[in-house]
């Protein structure tokens, strides 16, 4: 169930209740103590509701698992497996309903298992007389044999046995049937004991037999046929276990509430702990050293017993002697237990334990199953199917966590958000299940170089870009993507992972208790910790070198900033381990494999396409129209300059260069490709396609180059060239798809291309670039936007330094050398601040600027 505590409940109702209780006053708590702290709203809310299902989690885990459990033991029932039980640990109404049905589910075990054990010896014990019977019968139909006694002595032997395997059956018939009548009369015990050992000497065993009935002339009122049925099995049962040459023994005497009969022989014996077995139904002793019987005779004799209302068990031989030795007690009146002979001489039930501490655990492994309500909201879209909890992936995401929260706050980029990027990205591929894919492989390296820029360029911009674009390269690889769909689930899964793990969260917590045999481990790491802090604060009091050490590697933690730590650590640690479970338990991203019905007349799919050809034959002819014609054509007739003009459709031309893509995807889809024909028109009429667009992909790209010559270079422009460019790359690729008619390993090229563009974006160093760039702008017009480059990072300036010594400051001023410590270290900050300083003592001028568009 949910844990010690909440086992000792006992009831839903109130269990409930505390679980409402308690996860609201956590919410209340943490949302009041980041308030206190002044963590943002946009990390305090998220936070604290995911603390908040946490605990409820926590709290609850197990709490309907026997239901659960139920449900899937009773679907294995369905099936003909018994084994399954349920955990009942708890004592409300689900523990009672748990432990109710595991008694059940014994039972039925144990009515199954008989059973098939009837159904076996029955077939067994029919086959040998039968084959032996019919084998005598061809003999004498064939002539091999005569009919002499001795052949027909034979086949009436086998014929016998059946008759008694029948009649054997027949009284557990009546045993199944629940009761059987009895007619009393006063029975001679020692006239019936002798009559049962003269039919015994009848089957020709080698033993002897001993009645001694104490008083000779006993009588007592019972069924005499009942009664016979009960000492000829149990004559049957000794002579048969008895070795050539032994002594059975028959006594009878009276007793102070009955009689008793007690049949003892030399045989092996029974063993203690069969003694009980023995009686149900095909128990033979074949275990305890012989048999050869139909395993009914027992609880035959059980049967009768009961009937009157006595009891029989195996008790130890006699002092001196060995074998097996049956005591039959039977009251002076017989008493008809009609309520018990139905099941209990079959099955021995164990009493009901009104605590859940005296319920003794099931032999049976309980079942595992999956979270039927987490199954029902995701579908088969996140199944999740025998995935155990893990407790090393959530200390290894914690731990990620707390690296984060000591790390992060209160410092810029730099190399500490390296280190705490590819710790989080070494745990999450450690756990993930597609680890060993080369795509997966690819994708981590990529997201690592991505990483990097956090170290090497002061610039947030690209960094926060590369750092967006490495965590989609990351969920891409976890799930193994290779559509576009894909890849889009796989970044909608990542935070509905924190929902869909939360049962793989309640499992992993549960492991916990598994722990214990870590006790001394847990002991060292508290007593090191205790160590280290102790004297750690004394030497730090003691030493000023030390404690300026000491104060580098543990940050200072007051209240405001102990809490923002804690709920970073939380929000860090909580999105690792989302992504780590979407890792270990990838969801159903890729689409169903049903085929895509083509259209059934080509011109359906053809005319739009040639009328999209034809839009852009139109078009491009304007935009030959407007370059052949010159500046003065294009702003007589349109009314504008020719930046204006360029900057006016930039936008429209990258959105063309989108559309025509999805164009292509539909059309490619649709088309039939029965016939060469149908193949010839495709390539074609997309082919010119693609041509096109690749001719508008480089208007675009001149248009842009033109209002960047006349207005400046910015983030946002360089930006905007390289998407369009990427675009045209697409455009590409699809031409290289539709050449060779296969477009699989189109999506994961254009994912992996999309991300290298921005790492390749960071590699050349934007902000330096467009400095260089706007420098250039200046060198050659005069013309500058000064506000524009004073907002560029650190990178730029090793660019800036260059202007001349007269505006100089106009660039850099306001900047201040950085006072970082080791874990903001970053490439750019640490190359501009010998520059920086350098330059803090510039003559200030008059800066006149230029608004860069």
């Amino acid at each position: 169930m949910s844990g010690p505590l909440m086992d000792q409940v006992t009831s839903v109702k109130v269990k409930l209740g505390l679980l409402v209780a308690i996860s609201v006053t956590v919410a209340s708590i943490v949302a009041a103590v980041g308030a206190v702290g002044d963590v943002p709203v946009w990390l305090s809310i998220p936070v604290t509701v995911a603390l908040a299902l946490g605990v409820t989690q926590l709290l609850a885990v197990g709490m309907t698992s026997p239901l659960r459990e139920m449900t899937a033991a009773a679907r294995q029932m369905a099936r003909g497996d018994y084994s399954g039980r349920v955990t009942a640990a708890s004592s409300d109404e689900v523990g009672e309903l748990a432990r109710a049905f595991n008694r059940m589910a014994e039972d039925l075990e144990a009515v199954d298992r008989q059973r098939r054990e009837l159904v076996a010896n029955v077939s067994h014990e029919l086959r040998t007389p039968l084959a032996a019977l019919c084998a005598v019968l061809e003999n004498l139909v064939d002539g091999v044999a005569e009919p002499d006694p001795v052949a027909l002595r034979t086949a009436l032997d086998q014929a016998e046995r059946l008759s008694a395997l029948a009649s054997d059956l027949l009284d557990l018939a009546r045993v199944d049937a629940g009761a059987a009548a009895l007619s009393s009369t006063q029975v001679a015990v020692a006239e019936l004991l002798e009559q049962a050992v003269a039919e015994a000497r009848v089957t020709g065993r080698e033993v002897r037999y001993d009645v001694c009935v104490t008083p000779q002339d006993l009588s007592v009122p019972a069924d005499p046929a009942r009664l016979h049925q009960l000492i000829a099995n149990l004559l049957d049962n000794a002579s048969r276990h008895s070795p050539a040459g032994g002594l059975v023994r028959i006594t009878a005497e009276a007793t102070a509430t009955g009689w008793r009969l007690e049949v003892a022989d030399d045989g092996p014996g029974v063993p203690a702990v069969d003694r009980d077995r023995v009686f149900e139904r095909f128990g033979t002793l074949t275990e305890a050293g012989g048999g050869g019987g139909t395993g009914l005779g027992l609880a035959i004799a059980r049967w009768v017993t009961d009937l009157h209302g006595g009891t029989i068990h195996f008790v130890d031989p006699a002092p001196g002697s060995t074998g097996a030795r049956v005591r039959v007690d039977l009251p002076h009146e017989p008493r008809q237990h009609i309520q018990v002979v139905k099941h209990e001489q079959v099955i021995k039930r164990e009493p009901a334990m009104p605590k859940p501490v005296e319920t003794p655990a099931p032999a049976a492994a309980p079942v595992r199953v999956s979270e039927p309500g987490m199954d029902t909201l995701f579908g088969r879209f996140w199944p999740e199917t025998g995935l155990p909890g893990n407790i090393r992936a959530v200390l290894s995401c914690l731990a990620v966590g707390l690296l984060a929260g000591i790390v992060l706050p209160f410092r810029d980029l730099g190399v500490g958000t390296l280190v705490v990027l590819l710790a989080a990205g070494g745990v999450i591929l450690g756990f993930s299940v597609n680890r060993r894919s080369r795509f997966t492989q690819a994708c981590a390296a990529l997201c690592v170089l991505l990483a990097v820029t956090a170290a090497l360029r002061d610039a947030e911009w690209i960094v926060v870009l590369c750092l967006l674009a490495g965590g989609a390269v990351c969920m891409a690889g976890l799930v193994n993507g290779r559509s576009l769909p894909s890849f889009v689930l796989a970044g909608v899964a990542w935070p509905l992972a924190g929902l869909r793990g939360l049962p793989w969260l309640g499992r992993s917590a549960q492991a916990v208790r598994g722990l214990r045999t870590s006790a001394p481990a847990l002991r060292t790491a508290v007593w090191s910790l205790l160590a280290v802090l102790v004297f750690g604060l004394l030497f730090a009091s003691a030493d000023a070198v030390f404690a300026e050490w000491a104060g580098v590697v543990v940050p200072d933690l007051n209240l405001d900033t102990f809490v923002l730590r804690a709920f970073i650590t939380v929000a860090v640690g909580g999105v690792v381990l989302a992504a780590t479970y979407l890792g270990l338990n990838p969801p159903s991203v890729e689409p169903s494999g049903d085929p895509v019905r083509p259209v059934a007349r080509r011109y359906e799919w053809l005319v739009p396409v040639l009328l999209v050809d034809a839009v852009f034959l139109v078009f491009l002819a304007a935009q030959a129209t407007a370059n052949f014609g010159g500046h003065e054509y294009l702003e007589r007739i349109t009314g504008l300059t020719y930046a204006e003009y360029v900057h006016q459709g930039f936008g429209q031309l990258t959105v063309a260069t989108a559309l025509t893509l999805l164009v292509v995807w539909a059309a490619a889809r649709k088309a039939p490709r029965a016939t060469p024909a149908d193949v010839a028109w495709l390539r074609g009429s997309l082919g010119l396609l693609c041509l096109l667009t690749l001719v508008v992909v480089a208007s675009a790209l001149y248009r842009m180059h033109v209002y960047q010559e006349a207005y400046g270079f910015t983030e946002l422009r360089l930006l905007v060239d390289v998407f369009e460019g990427w675009l045209g790359l697409l455009v590409i690729g699809v031409m290289v798809a539709g050449v060779t008619m296969k477009a699989a390993w189109l999506p994961r090229a254009a994912l992996l291309s999309g991300a290298s563009l921005l790492l390749g974006i960071a590699a050349i160093n934007p902000d330096a670039w467009i400095a260089q760039h706007n420098v250039d702008r200046y060198a050659a017009t005069g013309k500058v936007d000064w506000y524009y480059l004073q907002g560029l990072s650190d990178d730029a300036v090793p660019v800036l330094t260059t202007l001349p010594d007269d505006v100089v400051y106009c660039a850099l001023t306001a900047r201040e050398p950085s006072k970082n410590d080791w874990l903001e270290w970053n490439l750019g900050r640490h190359r501009a601040n010998p520059l920086i300083r350098a330059h803090a003592n510039a003559t200030p001028v008059t800066c006149r600027s230029e608004p860069a568009g």
